[in-house]
Formats: structure tokens, sequence, C-alpha cells
């Protein structure tokens, strides 16, 4: 028997970061949904007790390091399955980009094996255990849209955004999302995105009020430790973007675009400045 999962990439449409926590972590708060580039990965189940993961990309470690193996590894040890597992993951969401990939496969892997080996977790269960792994994981176990708290684990779903083309950009530049959270002064923050105006946009099925919210304080460290990301933040808004943001702790830069001929010249633009640009539509 195979189990096929797909594994979507998620943007940032808002990131604020509140206060440093006692526990080292950051206080955030943002809203998150998935766009339709994804990654896709097929589980087949072993008779002897081993993971091993394989990959048509060269650049991702397929051992313990992978977020994929590691969330196999959890949910056999918690629910003491003694059976192995082959997990192929057919990579296109770009790697360390802002855009949750190594998460999202985690979470796929969750999903699959709770249907390969008909573990019936609950979907709840499947976030807690996603916790552990990372603090996207449980957002990207259920995907759609939703406000993140906390660490990024404690999730409030809400409507999804008005349905736009989504494009892309990440320059030839891997971030540590961890040097990015330790360089930010978080009592610094002068201007905090506003999530409450986020979700009004949302609700409202607003457009041009949703790309006038677009906020994520992670940019500051982010475009001043990499000069290439301002860039291509400039290019974008250059190009006619209508909204522009980078997601996450970057690099990568997306531009929400209302209409299809105005994406694909923003698209076409951008492929002259660097090379792994894609446009997509959210996944709403």
């Amino acid at each position: 028997m195979k189990v096929l999962e797909k594994a979507p990439a998620k943007i940032n449409l808002s990131l604020d970061v509140l206060h440093k926590r006692a526990d080292g972590y950051h206080e955030v708060e943002m809203v998150m949904t998935m766009v339709d580039l994804a990654d896709r990965l097929e589980m087949q189940e072993l008779p002897r007790d081993t993971i091993i993961i394989s990959s048509q990309a060269g650049y991702i470690p397929l051992d313990e390091k992978n977020l994929a193996f590691q969330a196999a590894r959890l949910i056999k040890e918690r629910y003491g399955v003694k059976k192995g597992v082959y997990i192929h993951l057919d990579k296109k969401i770009p790697v360390a980009a802002g855009l949750a990939g190594g998460s999202s496969d985690a979470a796929a892997t969750l999903r699959g094996l709770n249907r390969l080996w008909q573990l019936n977790i609950p979907t709840e269960e499947l976030m807690r255990l996603g916790a552990e792994l990372g603090s996207d994981v449980p957002f990207c176990v259920t995907g759609g849209t939703a406000i993140a708290r906390g660490r990024g684990e404690l999730l409030e779903p809400i409507e999804a955004p008005p349905q736009c083309w989504v494009i892309l950009a990440k320059p030839p530049i891997n971030v540590s999302t961890a040097d990015v959270y330790g360089r930010l002064n978080a009592k610094a923050i002068k201007n905090h995105p506003s999530t409450a105006e986020v979700r009004a946009a949302i609700e409202e099925r607003h457009f041009e009020r949703l790309c006038a919210s677009l906020g994520n304080v992670l940019e500051e460290v982010t475009l001043d430790l990499y000069p290439e990301v301002r860039q291509l933040k400039d290019c974008m808004i250059k190009l006619g973007s209508d909204g522009v943001l980078m997601s996450g702790s970057g690099p990568t830069v997306f531009g929400l675009v209302a209409k299809e001929n105005k994406a694909a010249r923003i698209y076409n633009g951008l492929r002259g400045f660097c090379k792994e640009v894609y446009a997509v539509r959210l996944l709403t």
C-alpha cells in the first residue's frame, strides 16, 4: 500500500513579535496562509523496522536532520509502531526560504503515516505531535488560513483571503531563522503590523486593504543582513505588485497580484533578476 500526501508552502501575511519569553522563544502573532507550491510525499510500508527517505533534490539531508524523518521516528516511538517506512520526497519548495517547506513535509508525514498505519490519531493530537518538531508544523497539519500565537503553535482558524496570484521569488542565499530571531531586538520594534487589520481585510474580501496591511517585523533584520533581499523587494514593487512582503525570516519575497496578465509580467520581469521565481495561487 502507498499513501500520497501534498505538502504546500505557507506565506505570512503578517508577522509580529511581541516580546522575548522566559523560555528563550519569542511570543509571536501572525497570519499565515498556504499557496499552491507544494512538495509531494509518497509513503510505503517496509517489512523491517527502519526509516528510509529518498529525494530527487540533491541539497537536502535524508537522515535524522530531515524533519520528515523526525516526524516518522516520533510517530513510530509514540505509538509503538514496529514497521518501517520508505518515504520519497519530491521537493519543489525552496529550502531555508521562509516558506515552511520542511515543516510542511513533517506535517504531511504525520498525516500520511496516520493513514498508512491506520492509527486513527485525531487531528488535534497530530498538531500536538507537530509542535514537538517545530513551531510551524501544527499549522501545516491543518493548512488553511489562521492567526498563530505563542511560538506559532496556538492557532485560530479564520476565513481564507480573497483569491489572487502570488509571485514568489527567492534570491540565491539561505537564511537561518534562528540567526534572524537572535539578532532581533523585540523591545526596539517601532512599527508593529496590525493582525486585526489583516483579519478585517480578509473578512471584508477587500484585496487592496489586505495589501496595505501586510507587515513583517523580521524584514528589518533580514534586509539589513542581506541587501539582495531588499533589492528583490524593491524590484517587485517597481514591477507593480499590489502588495509585497518577505515571508517568515526570508529570504523569499512574495507579491500579491490581482490580475493574471500583471502577474505574468511581474513573473517574467523577475526571471531576469533571480532564478527561483514562481507564479502560484492562494490555496483557498
